[in-house]
């Protein structure tokens, strides 16, 4: 059975003591959420056990017959380097502790202790492991410039270096248990890329989103947290939070920025106790689902006023995208338009208009406001007026004109040489927009190759003879 906080973690408890194991595996599991436990009583199967499944912790006794805690601790660290070895032992001396640590081991307790203190030891353990894969995956992504799983990001149309610098950033850490923060204007996407989030999480339940602006403290508490009956004048009845609805999914938290304060205390002991009472309840429950927030406000200055908790935002931006806006990666209007060119047609019923010469130009000079998702009504507004076979201008000319945009006075669709003096010759020309494509496509040729109309051999042929 996999954890349901750190599914991607296998931790093996090794004790001779079989009471001692059953006891410890039971307060990880009601503790902290992790039931993807196994034990082991005899240290000679250790090794074997190790070679079978991909463990990523082991809390080892040092006192066992057969094979000692000391010799299992070199021959862990020698064979699995990755793995990280805890020793929880019955001896308290000093000298043991340094001879664990010199050896290898990442803690150290003492069965007297505590047994909620070696939890936290273990769950800790557990988040410095993930963090130390995550920038490991993170760089060889990077190094790569290629995603596992491109699927998940569908939904998004870009051709954008830095949308896929993030999209490998969020395939690094979507297994993270930690929080992700997303950050980005109004309209940029920020809810495509949770749902993506979601997608690469691995997780068996649903992706439940809040929009949290505009809830006092006792609407967000009641609709995060649900209710019991008679928790309140007017509950007749149980209510399921939402954090009960995303257990073993993700639970989005849309437009945080304008969380109240109040709330953001009641989401900070959430995320730091990993539990939340229901209205009316003093049973806690534990919150199983993987925290994904966003905003289009600017949290580093939200807190600068006092108006968002300093400590709610570091525990928020674990793991943290920005997500830019349209206007800084012109380069996916030609896609974006042709994508709702045929979406429009689709939802409108009418054949996909052919987009008139220079639009694309024109809309470049525009800084869209309210990003895609502005330019997504834009055309379909244009597609719903447009009876011709080329799809007419002036509609985006009024859009843009309306949203207070500068219209250039020489508009796109006019000769773009008007103005050269002297006059380029082909092959200059030909050079000019080799040159701009491949810019625009971030030296992609299949990308560049689109932009100009042609096919890729003959994009290449070109490459090659301009290089001459």
């Amino acid at each position: 059975m996999e954890s349901e906080l750190y599914p991607s973690f296998r931790v093996l408890l090794v004790d001779d003591e079989p009471a001692w194991l059953r006891s410890l595996s039971l307060a990880l599991e009601s503790s902290a959420g992790i039931t993807n436990v196994e034990t082991c009583s005899d240290s000679r199967q250790v090794l074997e056990l190790m070679a079978q499944r991909d463990f990523g912790l082991v809390l080892l006794d040092l006192t066992m017959p057969h094979v000692s805690g000391e010799e299992l601790l070199t021959q862990i660290g020698e064979r699995y380097p990755g793995v990280a070895v805890i020793v929880v032992s019955g001896l308290n001396q000093v000298g043991k502790v340094v001879t664990c640590m010199r050896l290898g081991a990442h803690d150290y307790y003492v069965k007297t202790d505590d047994e909620e203190r070696i939890v936290c030891g273990v769950v800790r353990a557990i988040k410095h492991l993930e963090l130390q894969r995550e920038n490991k995956e993170m760089t060889q992504r990077f190094v790569s410039c290629e995603l596992k799983h491109p699927e998940a990001f569908s939904a998004i149309c870009t051709a954008d270096r830095a949308m896929q610098a993030m999209f490998a950033y969020i395939e690094a850490v979507a297994k993270s248990p930690l929080p992700l923060l997303i950050t980005g204007e109004s309209g940029s996407g920020k809810e495509l890329l949770a749902q993506a989030t979601h997608r690469l999480s691995g997780c068996k339940g649903e992706m439940v989103a809040v929009n949290v602006a505009g809830l006092d403290d006792t609407v967000f508490a009641d609709t995060l947290f649900g209710h019991l009956r008679g928790a309140f004048t007017g509950a007749e009845g149980v209510r399921r939070g939402m954090i009960e609805a995303a257990a073993n999914g993700t639970l989005f938290l849309d437009e945080i920025g304008d969380l109240s304060i109040p709330s953001q205390v009641k989401l900070l002991r959430l995320l730091q106790e990993g539990e939340y009472f229901p209205l009316g309840s003093d049973q806690p429950k534990r919150l199983k689902a993987r925290v994904v927030v966003a905003t289009h406000q600017n949290l580093e200055a939200k807190v600068a006023e006092g108006t968002f908790r300093r400590d709610l935002f570091y525990r928020l931006r674990a793991h943290h995208v920005e997500v830019p806006p349209l206007r800084e990666r012109k380069g996916d209007i030609p896609y974006l338009l042709d994508l709702f060119l045929e979406e429009a047609a689709g939802t409108l019923g009418k054949k996909k208009p052919t987009p008139p010469p220079g639009l694309v130009q024109l809309l470049s000079t525009y800084g869209f406001p309210g990003n895609v998702r502005e330019f997504k009504a834009m055309v379909f507004d244009a597609v719903s007026t447009h009876k011709e076979r080329m799809l007419s201008m002036e509609s985006f000319v009024k859009s843009i004109s309306a949203s207070g945009g500068a219209v250039a006075e020489r508009l796109p669709d006019q000769n773009p040489f008007a103005s050269f003096e002297p006059l380029p010759t082909f092959a200059n020309a030909a050079g000019y927009l080799l040159e701009e494509a491949m810019k625009r496509a971030g030296g992609n040729q299949t990308l560049a190759a689109r932009l100009l109309g042609i096919s890729q051999p003959s994009l290449w042929k070109r490459l090659k003879l301009s290089r001459r």
